[in-house]
C-alpha cells in the first residue's frame, strides 16, 4: 500500500495536521517515539487571549479561537472524551498602573470581549493572599493535550498506522515519486517533530529556537478553584484537586530533565499565593519548540516538492495549531495558498 502521507512527529502538530488530512479521506502513517518530556504532554494546553504586561492580545486569536473549538469539540465527539475545559483566567494586578491599564482595555472594542474588571472571587478569598487588585480574561481555555495524543494514538495503534520508533533521516529514500522510509511508501512526507525538528538536515537552515519550561502538579485540598488563576505562576485545574504549576521559562540550558532549581521557584511561588498547604505529586520538563519571530513554521521543502514542515506552535500551540493545520492541509492538496507570515520562504 502506498499512503497519501507520512507523518513524523505525533505531539500536538502531528496529531493535528495528521487527523486534518483524514478528514479529507486521506491513508496517513505516522512514526513518533512516544518521548514523555515532549512538551505536548507536559504544557497545560492554555488558550490565552490576553497575554503579557502590557495586556496585548494573542495574534489572530479571533480567527483562531472558533476554529480551535470546533476541532476540539469533534475530537470530543470522534475519540469520547473530554479535553476541553472553557476556563476563565484571573488576572492578578499588582498595583494602581496596572489595574488602570487593565480598565483601559477593557474599554477598547477590540479587546473587550475577551476582557473583565469585576471579577468572583469567592472561591478564592480564603485561600489565596490577594494582590492589590483583580481582571479576569474571557474567551481562554485549557485543553488537554496529553489526554488527546494519547488517544489519537491508540487509535493510530489499532489500526496500525503508527511505528513507534525514532525516526532515522539517514534512512529515508526518495524517489520523484514517493518517499519510503523502512516498511511505509507515500507520497508525501510531513515533519512535525516539535523541539527534534532543530536536528532536521532538510530543514537545517531555518531558524529553530527552543525554550526549556519545568511544571508542577500538586494536590490542593479543598481549594475547589473553578478557574485558572495567573498570579506571576499559573495555577490550573486538572483534575478533583489536582492542579498545573508552572511554568518556569529558559532560553539556554544544557538538557531537558527537570532541575531542582525549578521546582524550588514553583514551589516558592505557590507558597506565596496560597494560604493552605499543597502537596507537590509531580514535576516535568520540556523544550517547547520557539521561533524567533513568534509564527509558526508552515512550508514546502525547495526542493523536494512533496515534503513538508509543520513546526514553532511554541507556547501557544493549542490555539494556533488547529487553524494552522488547516491551512497547511489545504495548501498540501492545493486548495489553498499559503500565508506569507507563516510561510517559512520568509526566511530565503
Amino acid at each position: 500500500m502506498i499512503y497519501d502521507a507520512l507523518v513524523v512527529g505525533q505531539g500536538l502538530a502531528g496529531t493535528l495536521i495528521t487527523w486534518m488530512l483524514q478528514q479529507k479521506g486521506l491513508h496517513v502513517y505516522v512514526v513518533d517515539p512516544g518521548h514523555e518530556r515532549a512538551s505536548s504532554t507536559v504544557a497545560a494546553g492554555l488558550m490565552n487571549p490576553i497575554t503579557g504586561r502590557r495586556y496585548v492580545k494573542s495574534w489572530r486569536f479571533d480567527d483562531l479561537l472558533p476554529v480551535a473549538q470546533q476541532v476540539y469539540a469533534a475530537w470530543e465527539k470522534e475519540l469520547g472524551i473530554k479535553i476541553y475545559y472553557d476556563y476563565g483566567i484571573i488576572r492578578s494586578l499588582f498595583n494602581r498602573r496596572e489595574e488602570n491599564d487593565w480598565i483601559a482595555r477593557t474599554g477598547d472594542p477590540n479587546y473587550s470581549p475577551y476582557m473583565l474588571d469585576q471579577v468572583d472571587l469567592s472561591t478564592y478569598a480564603d485561600h489565596t493572599i490577594p494582590p492589590f487588585s483583580y481582571g479576569e480574561v474571557q474567551g481562554s481555555a485549557q485543553v488537554h493535550i496529553g489526554r488527546l495524543i494519547r488517544a489519537f494514538r491508540d487509535r493510530l495503534r489499532e489500526e496500525g498506522r503508527i511505528s513507534e520508533t525514532a525516526f532515522v533521516y539517514q534512512n529515508l529514500e526518495i524517489t520523484s515519486e514517493t518517499y519510503q522510509y523502512e516498511n511505509c511508501q507515500a507520497r508525501r512526507i510531513i515533519f512535525a517533530e516539535g523541539a527534534a525538528a532543530a536536528q532536521n538536515p532538510y530543514f537545517a537552515d531555518l531558524p529553530f529556537g527552543g525554550a526549556k519550561g519545568q511544571a508542577l502538579w500538586v494536590r490542593i485540598p479543598g481549594a475547589s478553584f473553578p478557574k485558572i488563576l495567573k498570579q506571576r505562576i499559573f495555577i490550573v485545574p486538572w483534575s478533583d484537586d489536582i492542579y498545573w504549576i508552572g511554568s518556569t521559562n529558559a532560553n539556554t540550558y544544557d538538557h531537558d530533565l527537570p532541575t531542582q532549581e525549578g521546582r524550588t521557584y514553583l514551589q516558592d511561588r505557590l507558597a506565596d499565593i496560597l494560604k493552605i498547604p499543597f502537596e507537590v505529586l509531580d514535576h516535568k520538563a520540556a523544550i517547547k519548540p520557539t521561533v524567533n519571530d513568534r509564527r509558526p513554521f508552515l512550508g514546502v521543502h525547495p526542493k523536494w516538492q512533496n515534503m513538508f514542515i509543520f513546526n514553532g506552535l511554541g507556547t501557544k500551540g493549542t490555539s494556533l495549531g488547529p487553524y494552522w493545520a488547516k491551512h497547511l492541509r489545504d495548501f498540501i492538496l492545493k486548495i489553498g495558498t499559503l500565508d506569507s507570515e507563516v510561510d517559512i520562504s520568509r526566511f530565503t
